[in-house]
């Protein structure tokens, strides 16, 4: 795959938001289903009265109800159409699009981007309450309530045994021909003067269902369910534990991407784009 645009084409970046809460996820379905990717690119087709639609590359595919605040995205539009409406694209996006996803930023793209592989981390937060009470109404559908008390201690001493390059394949929901090998760069939690607890997950990228699934772990550890070894081990055996729960998706909501220099959006392409494995792995 070349990260090189067809000619007469321009590359645009588009920086965005949005509440998961609505959509079966980001990427189109088939069936109708309302999703992240449809709707903009429903919208870009209708406001620049264009006969096709232009597909959305995106950082990151979101599953249904997750949320996102630092969504980034490409879309490759013919020069002429960009010319015309460029000035006046992101206002008649915000009139045309739903109130619960948003385009803030519509920029042409330095030579070699690519939203997904020129990304060198993501960054999630995922945010849950162990208030006896239950979660503030006005945050429901962005904070877990978890009805056990969590020792967030205990839960930092859990995640830094996680942190590095590992096969995450105990975390992940194994997918056919495609690697389960990960660096996560960061994981912490903090409880903020609202009794919220945040955990930040960032990674150079995420298998399906991983950051759930660690926050899940870490539950487990937090409400005194398990050691604070625990996870480490199951990460170590390599193979899904049915201890670790995949929590709800509505904690979660992707805070931001992370690129490098423009000179180097060449190689972080063809770096992303090979099969990645551990030093001494074997290769059958």
């Amino acid at each position: 795959m070349s990260d090189e645009v067809e000619a007469g084409f321009v590359r645009v970046r588009l920086d965005l938001s949005y509440d998961g809460r609505e959509f079966s996820g980001w990427a189109k379905q088939a069936g109708g289903r309302r999703t992240v990717q449809g709707e903009i690119e429903d919208a870009l087709r209708t406001v620049t009265r264009s006969p096709q639609t232009y597909e959305l590359t995106v950082a990151g595919r979101t599953d249904a109800g997750v949320h996102a605040r630092g969504q980034v995205a490409h879309v490759d539009l013919p020069r002429e159409v960009w010319a015309e409406h460029h000035v006046k694209l992101l206002k008649r996006l915000a009139g045309r699009l739903p109130r619960d996803v948003r385009v803030w930023a519509l920029r042409e793209a330095p030579r070699g981007f690519n939203a997904r592989f020129s990304a060198v981390w993501r960054r999630y937060a995922y945010r849950v309450t162990d208030n006896p009470g239950g979660v503030d109404p006005l945050l429901r559908g962005h904070v877990l309530w978890h009805d056990w008390p969590l020792d967030v201690d205990a839960m930092n001493e859990a995640a830094r045994g996680l942190l590095g390059e590992h096969d995450f394949a105990a975390y992940c929901k194994k997918r056919e021909g495609a690697t389960t090998i990960r660096t996560l760069q960061e994981l912490g939690l903090v409880r903020g003067e609202d009794g919220i607890v945040t955990a930040t997950v960032r990674a150079d990228a995420f298998c399906h269902n991983m950051v759930r699934s660690l926050i899940g772990a870490l539950l487990f550890v937090g409400d005194g369910h398990r050691a604070p070894d625990w996870p480490a081990k199951v990460l170590a055996a390599g193979v899904r534990d049915s201890a670790v729960h995949v929590v709800r998706p509505h904690g979660l909501t992707l805070e931001e991407v992370g690129y490098p220099a423009d000179e180097l959006l060449a190689a972080r392409n063809k770096e992303a784009r090979n099969k990645r494995s551990l030093p001494g792995a074997g290769c059958c």
